[in-house]
C-alpha cells in the first residue's frame, strides 16, 4: 500500500549498493531554495554514484558522467485512462534515455534498462530502434479506431468543490443546460466522473467530457453552452461550495 516511490528505491540502492554514494532529487528534496542546484552540482562534480529521481532529471540536464539509465515501472502509463499517456511515456523515455552516455568517452558503453511486464509492447520495440515514425504511426492508427484526436475533438468541463456530491451536482445541471444548445445533436456529452486525482487540499475535483466529430459543431455548441454556464453559476451564487469551474478546449489531459 506505500508503494515504491524515489525514497524507497533510494533505501532500497543505498542496501544493496553500500559504499555508494546515492543522491534522490524529487519535489520533497529540493524543496528549500538553492537545493537543487546544490544537488546538480554535486552530480557533475562527480560526488554521486546512483541518483534516483523523478521525471524531473529527465529534462535537460547534461550529465556527463552518466552511464547507465534505468526506468523502474513505467508500464502504468501503457494502460492509462488518459489517452496522450503513452505518447507522453514514449517521450520521457527517450528523453532519459538521452541522460546516458553524453560524453563521448563513455557513448559506446551506455545503457538503458526499462523494467517492464510488456517487453513486445510497441512502444518498447519503438523505442529500442529510436522509431519515432513507427509509434507514431501505431497510436494515429490506435486514436483512429477509438475515434480520438486528431479524428474526433474534444473539450472538457471541470468542476472544483468542497464535496464531491456538490461538484457532481453541477456539472449534472451543466448536462442538461447543454441538451438544447445549438449542434447538440452532433455532440456527445459523457457523465460527470471524478479527476485522475479526485482529492487535493480537502478540494474535491470532477469533470465532464465532451466530444464531437467535427470542430465547427464543437465550437458552436460551446458558443451557445458557455454562457448557460456562467447564468447557471450566478444562480447558485448562494451555493459556497462549489469554488470554481472552467472549460478546457483540446485538453492535453483527461
Amino acid at each position: 500500500p506505500i508503494g515504491r516511490g524515489t525514497e524507497k528505491l533510494e533505501e532500497q540502492l543505498s542496501a544493496l549498493l553500500p559504499g555508494a554514494r546515492v543522491a534522490r532529487i524529487d519535489a520533497d528534496s529540493t524543496r528549500l531554495k538553492g537545493s537543487l542546484d546544490a544537488q546538480l552540482a554535486a552530480v557533475h562534480a562527480g560526488d554521486v554514484d546512483v541518483l534516483v529521481g523523478t521525471q524531473m532529471v529527465t529534462k535537460g540536464h547534461d550529465f556527463r558522467r552518466i552511464t547507465l539509465v534505468a526506468a523502474v515501472n513505467p508500464d502504468t502509463s501503457l494502460f492509462s485512462s488518459d489517452f496522450r499517456a503513452p505518447e507522453r511515456l514514449f517521450a520521457l523515455l527517450m528523453q532519459a534515455a538521452g541522460r546516458a552516455g553524453r560524453d563521448a568517452a563513455h557513448a559506446a558503453a551506455s545503457e538503458m534498462w526499462v523494467q517492464t511486464w510488456h517487453p513486445q509492447h510497441a512502444l518498447y520495440a519503438a523505442l529500442r530502434s529510436h522509431d519515432f515514425e513507427a509509434f507514431a504511426a501505431s497510436q494515429l492508427a490506435e486514436r483512429r479506431m477509438a475515434g480520438l484526436p486528431p479524428f474526433s475533438h474534444l473539450a472538457l468541463l471541470r468542476a472544483e468543490a468542497r464535496t464531491a456530491d456538490a461538484a457532481r451536482s453541477f456539472l449534472q445541471a451543466a448536462a442538461q443546460a447543454a441538451e438544447g444548445a445549438a449542434d447538440s445533436p452532433a455532440v456527445t456529452v459523457y457523465s460527470p466522473v471524478p479527476t485522475p486525482i479526485a482529492r487535493v487540499a480537502n478540494v474535491e475535483r470532477m469533470q465532464l467530457l465532451i466530444e464531437s466529430a467535427s470542430r465547427a459543431s464543437l465550437q458552436r455548441f460551446l458558443a451557445e453552452w458557455l454562457p448557460a454556464l456562467h447564468a447557471m453559476r450566478r444562480e447558485r451564487a448562494a451555493d459556497q461550495r462549489i469554488l470554481r469551474w472552467a472549460v478546457d478546449v483540446d485538453p492535453l489531459a483527461i
